[in-house]
């Protein structure tokens, strides 16, 4: 994969690279027509000559090819436009747009800058010729109305370029990597499938041939294929045809194979298929009353109440001796009760356990209580009994054995579970347990410009226009690198003698990779009893479970970073009462703004 050593193609963090090689930039203003919308590989031919362009898009076409990349001028054909008489020397300039008509223009033809051009030349006037050759081919370009612009990056310096074509995270830019025949470590392979890529170019050089004389790769590059389908980029053919007894449909045929027999997604990916990249505000049930759909979705993780069935039935094993299960009946509070599912699995970690329970099922949302109530009449029966009222404001008629609730967020605490099991301890026995017992917030630096870019897009009118950098997002993380393990950032546990729940928190991250850092994934883990626990970071992702995607915390402007340098971000976690705020900055490599001061871009409400 070409170039080994680069994560960001856009200004001013500009590509390292290796001599020779070239990163094609996909300018691109919209899709191709056939570009990964079903199961199909979406798959394009490069050509550096095409001496008829209907002829050969046709046979390309009878391939089986979706697409054809091609110059639009002539590769050999150096245009002067500084000296005279070449400067004014009549005639076209290249071929007849009337060759094919608009419509293959605008979905079946990629065009290629000319190889010659190099706006970075040290020559001023090979230089100034590259500018306005540019300028040409890119207005070309535009008249013919084609979807996607090829642009190579040449060497390690491409500043002109930058300031004439690739400025400001532009959506509409974005990056063709080329596979080469050896492979980068996982490390570099990482950090360019954090970037915003629309193609791959496989050359035929990298093929090998099976016993049957067909084209294949080998199973580090089937590997990088296997990503990139999740990203789904398209793929583009180059050089000629390695295994010439084979038909080149061949090429095509194998990258439909590995299509076609890639790894099965899991649980979690198939449900968050169609979220991937999708900012969303962070729910606020403490403030809100949830709707039914929203319960219904959680409801249906196959993990998390598995999981609190079994924390409920190791407690209830620990907390009632084999003698005393007839006679010891538990009181089990249900705080945030929902729907019912948490009421459904303690009675069913009873039915486990063979222990008596008494449940308080208790909710303040009154359109979940009918949910509850109901419940009650048909199946629960006088075992529980349904309390519509806010936990922290309930007379408890008797103390509880153990309490339990799921009132975590993707940041651990940014529910404000806290805050409200805080409220509600002094109805738990001083010798009661709390489901969950602790649960710790966790950050990593992470690189992705299509983040970037997503919440950059989410200005809102009459609101200041940089509050929604201010403002975390949970999001299925997808096209992103990770520039450093997650590390602990706020830990809560319950009960406990402490009530103050302010935060603060220095974290150092060691990055070891020239990146650029947009902002922070957060993460949690939780122990809900003894070694029954919950998490989803990364490492530690409880397998199939989907109830929490991780939360962004975005940075104003992107920071450049340094092989050697390390990352410092300092968190807040703010209380004054009413609401609950984070606040964020960074202080090294260099210093951010504080984001969120006070609170003035984004709130949980108490």
């Amino acid at each position: 994969m070409s170039p080994g050593d680069v994560t960001d193609p856009r200004w001013p963090r500009l590509p390292r690279k290796r001599r020779n090689e070239t990163v094609p930039v996909i300018q691109s203003a919209k899709i191709m027509a056939s570009a990964s919308t079903g199961s199909r590989v979406s798959c394009g031919r490069d050509l550096n000559c095409v001496p008829e362009v209907a002829d050969t898009l046709a046979a390309v076409a009878k391939l089986g090819f979706d697409f054809l990349c091609m110059p639009l001028f002539h590769p050999r054909f150096r245009r002067e436009f500084e000296l005279e008489p070449a400067k004014s020397r009549a005639g076209a300039q290249t071929r007849s747009d009337l060759l094919l008509c608009g419509r293959d223009w605008n979905t079946l033809i990629v065009g290629k800058l000319s190889p010659w051009i190099d706006a970075d030349s040290e020559i001023e006037t090979e230089r100034r010729s590259s500018e306005a050759a540019l300028s040409q081919e890119l207005n070309f370009s535009a008249y013919l109305g084609l979807p996607v612009f090829m642009i190579p990056l040449r060497g390690p310096h491409n500043a002109n370029l930058a300031r004439l074509t690739l400025c400001d995270y532009n959506k509409r830019i974005c990056l063709a990597i080329e596979v080469g025949a050896d492979m980068p470590s996982d490390a570099v392979i990482d950090k360019w499938l954090g970037e915003p890529i629309k193609a791959a170019i496989l050359p035929t050089s990298i093929f090998l041939t099976n016993k049957k004389g067909f084209p294949v790769l080998s199973k580090a590059h089937q590997r990088v294929i296997f990503r990139l389908f999740k990203l789904e980029a398209q793929f583009i053919f180059t050089g000629t045809s390695r295994h010439t007894d084979k038909d080149f449909r061949s090429y095509l045929q194998y990258l439909e194979y590995l299509n076609q027999n890639r790894p099965a997604p899991n649980a979690y990916e198939l449900f968050a298929k169609g979220y991937e990249d999708y900012l969303q505000s962070p729910l606020q049930p403490l403030m809100d009353n949830l709707e039914s759909q929203t319960y219904e979705v959680f409801e249906k993780d196959p993990i998390k109440y598995s999981q609190y069935q079994q924390a409920v039935y190791k407690c209830l094993l620990d907390r009632v001796p084999e003698e005393q299960k007839d006679i010891n009946v538990q009181v089990l509070m249900v705080l945030g009760a929902g729907r019912g599912p948490l009421v459904n699995a303690s009675l069913r970690a009873a039915r486990q356990a063979d222990r008596k329970l008494r449940v308080y099922a208790v909710e303040k949302n009154p359109n979940a209580v009918v949910t509850l109530e109901n419940w009650r009449f048909e199946e629960w029966g006088d075992q529980v009994t349904v309390v519509s009222c806010d936990m922290r404001e309930w007379a408890a008629p008797e103390k509880a054995d153990i309490i339990v609730s799921e009132l975590l967020g993707s940041f651990g605490d940014n529910e404000l579970s806290p805050e409200c099991l805080d409220g509600a301890q002094h109805f738990l026995k001083d010798d009661g347990v709390s489901i969950p017992c602790s649960y710790t917030s966790f950050l990593a630096p992470l690189s992705s410009s299509k983040l970037y870019n997503e919440v950059r897009s989410c200005r809102e009118r009459d609101k200041d226009p940089e509050c929604h950098f201010e403002t975390p997002y949970v999001v299925r993380l997808h096209n992103f690198h990770q520039l450093a393990d997650p590390k602990p950032c706020f830990t809560f546990t319950h009960p406990t003698t402490d009530m103050n729940n302010n935060r603060y928190q220095c974290l150092r991250f060691s990055v070891g990779c020239n990146s650029v850092l947009h902002g922070f994934a957060g993460y949690f883990e939780t122990t809900l009893y003894k070694d029954v626990t919950l998490s989803i970071k990364p490492d530690t992702h409880s397998p199939g479970m989907f109830s929490w995607f991780p939360i962004l915390f975005p940075l104003k402007q992107p920071i450049p970073i340094a092989r050697d340098d390390d990352v410092t971000v300092r968190f807040w976690r703010c209380n004054n009462g009413k609401k609950v705020w984070y606040e964020w900055a960074v202080t090294e490599p260099s210093c951010s703004a504080i984001h969120n001061p006070a609170g003035r871009s984004y709130t949980i409400g108490l």
